[in-house]
């Protein structure tokens, strides 16, 4: 499987996917398309927790003051699948590998990988 789950509206996911050969990939706005339970699971098994997915840099992290909260497994879980804002982005799935998010060791993995 080839999937890119993105936001059409972040800028940063629109430079990592334009700099990158997504021949063959699904692409999945999560705004207007939200990620499935099962879809998270399988993000989850790739990567190892779902506190691996789950986005600090969130305003809603801030807003709801979880800086201050001991989350657990559980508690990423919930709060990815209830707003897309708390999965870090792009997520892109390529067989049995997953990159996540938009640091500079994750871009500089998918460039080797999938460079244009």
């Amino acid at each position: 499987m080839k999937k890119i789950y993105y936001l059409s509206t972040c800028s940063t996911c629109k430079k990592i996917m334009d700099s990158l050969n997504l021949d063959g990939f699904e692409l999945q706005d999560i705004k207007s398309d939200p990620i499935t339970k099962e879809q998270l699971k399988e993000m989850k098994e790739l990567s190892g927790s779902y506190e691996a997915l789950f986005s600090r840099r969130a305003k809603l992290y801030q807003e709801k003051g979880l800086k201050n909260v001991d989350l657990q497994e559980k508690d990423f879980e919930q709060y990815i699948l209830e707003h897309y804002t708390f999965l870090k982005r792009p997520v892109i799935i390529s067989n049995d590998e997953i990159f996540i998010g938009s640091s500079p060791k994750t871009k500089a993995a998918l460039q080797e990988k999938f460079g244009k």
